[in-house]
């Protein structure tokens, strides 16, 4: 989810639910060590709970950031071991980890010794011609053994050599049934399941199975999802719960905030646009932000007219259902 989940979109999903655990987009060590650590890690304590993803290879390394990301609030750290993507490989960083289990055990080692939150593993199911049960079955079991005990599992093998980040997120195919059967072999361990899941019915199904679930593209593109969490997942069934509209005025009152520092609406809007999907003036909500929240100067209100087109269109169709 690299320049997808920063904090203005974590911040915005933070407003439809409260109990789902939110990920930063990954953040290699070598940017949290020498980069702009404020910009980088910086958050609001309005996200919690949110766990900081990083990349890298170097123990050492992953250690230093992972007590620097400890320090500014995290109450996770994720080790990314199933990015594809070919800067990643270059970095020795991401799914290309895979072939090596025990590097990757011994990074979560260092980064265990040094903080006191969780430290996790999100990965695939395999990678390139290394992809039996059994290579993924040794890559859990060696890490584990170094002290991780919750991995993510994206239920997709990766293909390396071949295919884009993107064909990796889709071409192939889906294996569920062996990341259950991974939980089946190790109960001891948390299991959460990632990859294709695209709606809280599925998430519920998975949980049949599995210990979590994590939803990427689904919840950036359609975050509306997201509002049935807490009651369906968590049990936690809000007396009132919000609407679309009510998370629309937050989220135009924290962009006011963000412009009067500096920022720019964009930053804000870009996350926002997929809140109305499947409803009557969708597309116009979606034109106005992306035609009036790049503008210089703009701000919440750019929001605040979007979010009153489209209201006013699911207005005239509870009208006309009425009529009818």
């Amino acid at each position: 989810m690299m320049d997808w989940t920063d904090r203005h979109c974590r911040f915005f999903h933070r407003l439809i639910t409260r109990d789902a655990l939110l990920y930063t987009e990954m953040v290699t060590a070598e940017a949290v060590l020498h980069g702009k650590r404020d910009l980088l890690l910086g958050f609001s304590t309005d996200e919690q709970p949110v766990a900081l993803q990083l990349g890298g290879s170097d123990p050492k390394k992953l250690a230093d950031a992972a007590a620097i990301g400890a320090a500014f609030g995290y109450g996770e750290i994720n080790l990314n071991v199933g990015c594809p993507s070919d800067r990643v490989q270059e970095g020795r960083f991401g799914a290309c980890l895979m072939a090596e289990p025990e590097l990757v055990g011994q990074c979560v080692r260092a980064m265990a010794d040094v903080v006191n939150v969780p430290i996790t593993v999100k990965c695939r199911i395999g990678i390139d011609d290394q992809d039996s049960e059994r290579d993924f079955q040794r890559f859990i079991d060696v890490v584990a053994d170094h002290g991780c005990r919750l991995f993510v599992v994206h239920a997709r093998k990766a293909w390396l050599n071949g295919l884009s980040p993107k064909e990796n997120r889709e071409v192939p195919p889906l294996d569920y049934e062996r990341v259950y059967r991974l939980k089946a072999a190790r109960p001891d361990l948390t299991i959460v399941i990632n990859g294709g899941v695209a709606s809280i019915d599925a998430a519920v199904q998975h949980l049949n199975h599995v210990d979590g679930v994590m939803m990427g593209r689904a919840a950036y593109q359609t975050p509306w999802v997201l509002a049935d969490v807490d009651a369906r997942i968590f049990g936690d069934a809000a007396v009132n719960p919000r609407t679309r509209a009510d998370v629309m005025a937050d989220i135009a009152n924290y962009a006011d905030g963000h412009v009067a520092r500096g920022g720019r609406l964009h930053a804000i809007a870009r996350h926002v646009l997929g809140i109305y999907h499947g409803e009557p003036g969708a597309r116009g909500f979606r034109r106005h932000l992306s035609e009036r929240g790049v503008l210089p100067g703009a701000t919440g209100d750019v929001l605040r007219e979007a979010t009153a087109l489209v209201e006013a269109a699911i207005a005239r169709r509870e009208e006309l259902s009425q009529v009818a």
